[in-house]
């Protein structure tokens, strides 16, 4: 009979994915996978069949966490809609050693979305919902007279998100913070309702 597992398993995939995050996929050694978790190899993949197996959990996770915080700050009442899009955009450009790092979702998608389409899969589904939560916040800011009506809002949103994954590229290229707020100031006023109207 098999052994109860004695971990708690939300945490190592935490903490493998940290490990993916900093070393990308094909840079992550079983051997760090071991010293970020603490667990055995037999455990890992015991737990989790192999590296890979590991990789899309952790990064499944990540991209779920992610999503939902994402979907929680935009989310809100047609007033104060555009403020929260404009904030949203903002804290992208807050802290520029996080834009170094980078994002999971954008590494692991230009790292393995071609070959492996499981990592394409994850990838695909977490930007509709964030192209989503965009899209519906952007809405909510024209119901309310704060953003352009003559932008349709799908295409607004695919407009924020590739703006804010352009950022974050800009970012980890070692660009600037005010070039990086003159991006976000350019495609905000793009996107407001002119003054007076």
């Amino acid at each position: 009979m098999a052994r109860p597992r004695t971990f708690d398993e939300p945490q190592v995939l935490r903490e493998a994915r940290e490990a993916f995050h900093d070393h990308g996929y094909a840079g992550t050694s079983v051997e760090q996978l071991t010293a970020a978790t603490g667990l055995q190899r037999s455990s890992l993949y015991g737990a989790f069949g192999d590296k890979h197996g590991l990789f899309l959990r952790s990064f499944a996770q990540y991209c779920d966490e992610d999503m939902g915080l994402i979907e929680e700050e935009l989310a809100g009442e047609d007033d104060g809609a555009f403020a929260r899009i404009e904030g949203h955009m903002r804290s992208k450009v807050a802290d520029p050693a996080a834009s170094r790092r980078g994002c999971l979702l954008a590494k692991a998608a230009a790292e393995l979305a071609k070959e492996d389409p499981e990592v394409a899969r994850i990838a695909t589904d977490s930007y509709a919902i964030y192209t989503g939560a965009l899209t519906d916040c952007l809405r909510g800011a024209q119901a309310a007279g704060d953003a352009r009506d003559d932008i349709d809002p799908k295409d607004g949103g695919d407009l924020l998100l590739a703006v804010l994954r352009g950022i974050e590229s800009l970012g980890r290229a070692g660009y600037a913070k005010p070039r990086l707020e003159a991006i976000a100031d350019a495609a905000l006023t793009s996107l407001a309702a002119p003054e007076g109207d």
